[in-house]
């Protein structure tokens, strides 16, 4: 099922003090989100829902979220444009 960003904005507020809304992360043990694909964010927000991931403040989130909040929250990330810039 392919999420709604504009949903998956609203519901990413919850995401925002570690991820961002923009999805760089705000805290060094915490990693960007953004531009990452659906299918990743999807598998880890299952994951950590289900328990076969733990993390303190992700297992907590992830529990609250549906099928549909997760869809959207990773359309939301996997949507955010990015540009990568190699070291010379």
């Amino acid at each position: 099922m392919a999420g709604d960003t504009a949903l998956g904005r609203h519901k990413a507020k919850a995401c925002a003090a570690c991820h961002g809304i923009d999805g760089v992360a705000k805290m060094p043990h915490v990693p960007n989100i953004a531009g990452e694909s659906t299918i990743y964010l999807e598998k880890q927000l299952k994951a950590f829902r289900s328990g076969e991931r733990h993390d303190p403040m992700m297992s907590i989130i992830a529990e609250g979220l549906s099928d549909d909040d997760i869809a959207n929250v990773s359309a939301w990330y996997a949507a955010i444009k990015i540009e990568v810039t190699l070291p010379e």
